[in-house]
């Protein structure tokens, strides 16, 4: 890995539908690092992989007649943050590939780990 693919935050996220009110923070913290020209990188596992599959996002609001979970993510990655999906809590989840709502990278821990943990700030949610 160069010196300039090495993330300065990796927020690991875990929570997922089941906790919609704790997740737009997690977002607002990533897309506003990227805005300031961090290099942030959210590594989806757990109940978090779910969020990526088709219409999953779209379909969760932290509050009634806010934005969906989908505008937030939509934030983050308009800011520059690279979301990059657990691969083995797909399974874990009963979803496939096939299911994400676009293409992006997918990662067993294994493959992640490395990379991630060479950030500067590594944060769980």
């Amino acid at each position: 890995m160069s010196e300039q693919q090495v993330p300065d935050l990796v927020i690991i996220l875990i929570t997922g539908p089941e906790n919609p009110k704790r997740l737009p923070s997690a977002f607002f913290l990533a897309a506003t690092a990227a805005a300031a020209e961090q290099n942030v990188i959210m590594y989806f596992t757990g109940p978090a992989t779910e969020l990526l599959a088709k219409g999953k996002a779209e379909s969760i609001f932290p509050m009634a007649g806010g934005k969906s979970i989908a505008g937030f993510m939509k934030l983050a990655e308009d800011n520059g943050v690279r979301i990059i999906g657990c691969l083995q809590s797909l399974e874990l989840n009963g979803m496939t590939v096939n299911d994400l709502a676009k293409p992006i990278p997918m990662m067993n821990p294994s493959a992640a780990l490395p990379s991630l943990s060479a950030a500067g700030k590594v944060l769980t949610w």
